[in-house]
């Protein structure tokens, strides 16, 4: 081990305890087309190709963002990796692709080796709960660049769909349903919003750490809560059901992601007394007394992913999606009119 390297602030055996730590929870996420194990150059992976006459791979990158400033606060790292999953996972499966694979990618100020293997330990439950295989990854020991507590946590996954399975929205039409799957919270996004209306940067540990009745839980727990994957029951969906668009509710809310799986002749309209009831946004609501408008282009509102559907084909797909395992419901329509999304 070079000594010059450790007192330059890298620990080299740090890196191969964190290694080894992790190893366990990699082995998890094996499956049966995984030819590789930790510690090789690249993470190797076999296509079935029996599987897929017209394979059509889809991929997917992301990072947690500022909601890893909470789990600093709170010194909770088990569960941001299951975001860094899900954020990329939950992307691929609205082309209708099944993901295969994970990449993980950890920045550290100094390589606490339990610390990472907690992270690791959140990203290898996303991976299981999308049936993908965590195959490879990298940790960095950045001294000087991060702060020695904190860490950057990003991914990027890969799967695979028939060219003839491809869901893109083309096949939309006026009067197709929408239905939405609930979300678990704010999952991983508006968190710079989130962190500016708790003024989390002064008070941040007292704040999190506060109980709310409302909430029924701590404000920390509500929020630090990692974001739901809905891969396999959207897939379960789609073996029983006409998935024509599917929108992954993230950055810039409604406003933003539901238009996109839609094209430039028709129009989404939600109803919002048909939205779920999820506490953290009626809180969000009542403390930054922001307008609906501002809250929908920001936040996911209770609602994690919008699938559009034949109308007569609707209940079948909330019942499908419940049988997996997920709160649905019919929550808007599909019109003719130009390219966007009303909330009404």
């Amino acid at each position: 081990m070079s000594e010059a390297y450790k007192n330059a602030g890298v620990d080299v055996e740090a890196g191969y305890e964190a290694v080894r730590l992790m190893k366990e929870h990699v082995a998890k996420t094996v499956t049966s087309g995984v030819l590789s194990g930790l510690g090789g150059f690249g993470g190797l992976f076999e296509l079935d190709i029996k599987k897929y006459n017209q394979p059509v791979l889809v991929s997917g990158t992301d990072g947690v963002g500022t909601k890893l400033k909470l789990a600093f606060l709170m010194d909770r790292h088990d569960t941001v990796g299951q975001d860094c999953v899900a954020m990329c996972v939950n992307d691929i499966v609205c082309s209708g692709a099944k993901p295969l694979l994970f990449l993980d990618y950890i920045a550290v100020g100094k390589n606490y080796p339990e610390k990472v293997a907690n992270i690791v330990k959140g990203v290898a439950n996303g991976c299981v709960l999308a049936g993908a295989a965590l195959i490879g990854g990298e940790t960095a020991e950045m001294p000087g660049f991060y702060p020695e507590d904190e860490y950057d946590l990003a991914g990027f996954s890969v799967g695979v769909v028939n060219k003839d399975q491809i869901i893109d929205g083309t096949r939309l039409e006026a009067g197709d349903v929408l239905v939405g799957l609930k979300s678990s919270g704010v999952h991983s996004n508006g968190f710079s919003l989130v962190r500016k209306l708790f003024d989390l940067e002064h008070n941040g540990k007292e704040t999190l750490s506060e109980y709310h009745e409302e909430l029924g839980e701590t404000l920390g727990d509500a929020l630090l809560r990692p974001t739901r994957i809905y891969v396999k029951p959207i897939l379960a969906l789609m073996e029983r059901c006409d998935v024509r668009a599917i929108s992954h509710i993230t950055g810039g809310g409604f406003i933003e992601n539901v238009p996109r799986m839609l094209p430039d002749d028709l129009k989404a309209v939600i109803h919002k007394d048909k939205l779920p009831h999820v506490p953290i946004f009626d809180y969000l609501r009542n403390v930054s007394g922001l307008s609906d408008g501002e809250l929908y282009n920001t936040f996911n509102m209770g609602i994690g992913m919008i699938v559009a559907v034949p109308k007569e084909q609707a209940e079948q797909a909330v019942e499908v999606l419940n049988e997996a395992g997920e709160d649905a419901y019919i929550i808007g329509e599909v019109v003719n009119n130009k390219n966007g999304v009303e909330i009404c």
